[in-house]
């Protein structure tokens, strides 16, 4: 049975949403787009455009300040989750499993991405890491969880890293990154996320497996491409080497906000047109006489 929407309101037809098979089945069809999403109204409108929607932990640096997603709680997750899901009616909405919530073995995982999809109406969970996952990935998949794997740059592990470095550009890690792709495909994950990677890896591996690549700084080569929203919108400060700004938000909220205060400032703002008047049939009190408070001088010290 094909997962459909709820009706927006009674008449109006249901909308077929997206589920990680028609995802996988783009592959060598289309390419794949995609974006993050943490909020109920850009999900609707990106929801126009995007075959799935990532509710990714990369919101705890774009929306709530940590340095790297590393601090982010499960909590967290559900409540923007909640929110895309409500704004989504046809794109697959995806969420990440922050880190510390998924590693410690399959059962974990289990508990907590059902707990996610339960409380979310979610279509799939991503989680990071190549073969080391493996086994998780296909715990979760023969439990009714479809996966997203997320191999390359794996941000939850800038610790062991040394930070945000791209992945693949020497050719003796070739053949690690290339082992997580097969192992994560043979496990079950219905598209795996290639960050970082340098191009002419990226193609072998979405050549070698059968499951959808998308690219994130992986090169077009990939089956399919996502961006943090913010970034493309050019409302972050600083962006990676990969993204191109599509947008200039920042500077228009900028001079949005500015224009508001200089008139707020000005007392032209709220002008006539903003503000409500009295009805024609009710006629205002007279207002009382204004008491004029006169302060008393102050008393000399003695």
């Amino acid at each position: 049975m094909s997962a459909q929407s709820p009706a927006g309101s009674p008449g109006e037809p249901r909308v077929k949403r997206l589920m990680a098979p028609d995802i996988t089945a783009k592959k060598g069809v289309e390419p794949i787009v995609s974006l993050t999403s943490y909020h109920a109204h850009t999900a609707a409108i990106a929801d126009r455009y995007c075959d799935f929607l990532l509710v990714g932990d990369s919101l705890g640096m774009v929306m709530h300040g940590y340095e790297t997603t590393v601090p982010v709680p499960l909590e967290l997750m559900i409540m923007h989750g909640r929110a895309v899901t409500r704004g989504a009616k046809r794109a697959l909405v995806v969420i990440d499993m922050p880190f510390g919530t998924y590693e410690e073995s399959p059962s974990v995982a289990f508990r907590n991405a059902a707990r996610v999809m339960k409380e979310t109406d979610c279509g799939a969970v991503k989680l990071e890491g190549g073969r080391r996952m493996s086994e998780t990935i296909r715990y979760l998949v023969d439990r009714g969880i479809p996966v997203m794997a997320h191999i390359g740059l794996t941000p939850q592990s800038i610790n062991v890293i040394g930070g945000f470095k791209a992945q693949g550009r020497e050719a003796a890690q070739w053949a690690a990154i290339e082992e997580d792709a097969r192992q994560v495909a043979e496990a079950g994950a219905f598209s795996v996320v290639l960050e970082a990677m340098a191009e002419p890896l990226a193609a072998r591996i979405t050549e070698a497996i059968p499951i959808p690549t998308i690219g994130i700084g992986a090169s077009a080569a990939c089956d399919g491409q996502i961006l943090v929203m913010e970034d493309m919108l050019g409302l972050s400060q600083r962006v990676p080497k990969f993204v191109k700004e599509f947008g200039a938000i920042g500077a228009a909220i900028e001079r949005a906000i500015s224009g508001y205060a200089d008139e707020v400032r000005a007392r032209t703002f709220p002008a006539t047109e903003h503000t409500y008047a009295m009805k024609a049939t009710s006629a205002a009190p007279v207002a009382a006489p204004a008491t004029r408070v006169t302060k008393k001088p102050k008393t000399p010290n003695t």
